[in-house]
């Protein structure tokens, strides 16, 4: 790695770190001013990661989704895009300090794998790889936030149950607008992931000859996407919202963290890149 990505992968952990302290000091001083601020600070930060990037493609002509490594750290990138994204509608910004935490500790990770240039086997060689990860994983930011947006409904509401939101009553974006973000990053989540798959299967066939391996990440990652198509027919169908949608998203995205984190440590599997 070069002196230049490494002066901005560090500045982009340093300021991620920052950010996620000041989201949770808003939570303990109960200032919406804080999660204020530190929205514009993830924003410094996200900017230091896309920096990072595309320096780090510059020099090695990869798209950087090609270890498991780079793949965390782009999914930490796009979680905290995709959230900047929704404060330009919702104004939701403490809900920062459930994603943001998430996003640092993500890099924490995939910053002890960031080295020089990775080399992928000759059947891995193919431009569908970085669009398959790409639309996979963007996917699976949506589903992170989902899930975030699930967490602190379900905080909320047990708080609101109690009567103890005092001073957190100013500062929380209402259980419908939680609910809603739940919602909007399940319908865009869901297609994405959905595409994701269908690219990945193209290049299976391709590859292998086959659009299916049985490999144990294919079979974690469907087994996820049955339990999104599940909660996206019953939001859609029956009308699931609020308390339910919250713990269904929450259970659906362990089994996705479960694919990422514990699949390539316990079996051997053809995707070491995601």
């Amino acid at each position: 790695m070069g002196e230049m990505e490494l002066l901005f992968l560090k500045a982009a952990l340093v300021v991620y770190l920052i950010s996620a302290l000041g989201y949770m000091c808003s939570l303990y001083v109960k200032r919406v001013m804080a999660a204020k601020v530190s929205t514009w600070i993830l924003f410094a930060a996200f900017v230091f990661h896309t920096v990072f990037f595309v320096l780090r493609y510059s020099k090695t002509g990869q798209t950087p989704v090609i270890s498991l490594h780079e793949t965390l750290s782009f999914f930490s990138w796009a979680m905290a895009g995709i959230y900047l994204a929704f404060q330009l509608k919702t104004k939701t910004r403490v809900l920062g300090a459930f994603v943001s935490p998430l996003t640092f500790l993500l890099m924490i990770v995939a910053s002890t794998g960031l080295g020089g240039h990775v080399s992928l086997p000759g059947i891995l060689q193919s431009n569908l790889v970085p669009v398959h990860v790409i639309l996979a994983v963007t996917g699976e930011a949506l589903f992170a936030l989902a899930s975030c947006a699930g967490a602190m409904y379900l905080i909320q509401e047990g708080m609101i149950k109690n009567k103890r939101m005092s001073g957190f009553i100013r500062i929380f974006p209402s259980l419908t607008d939680l609910d809603r973000i739940n919602h909007l990053c399940l319908m865009w989540g869901f297609p994405l992931l959905t595409l994701g798959i269908l690219v990945g299967s193209i290049w299976a066939r391709t590859a292998w000859g086959s659009l299916w391996q049985w490999d144990p990440k294919q079979v974690w990652t469907l087994t996820a996407w049955f339990a999104y198509a599940l909660l996206l027919h019953q939001r859609l169908a029956i009308g699931w919202k609020g308390r339910k949608a919250a713990l269904f998203s929450l259970a659906a995205f362990v089994i996705l963290l479960a694919s990422l984190f514990f699949i390539n440590m316990f079996f051997v599997t053809a995707h070491t890149f995601i």
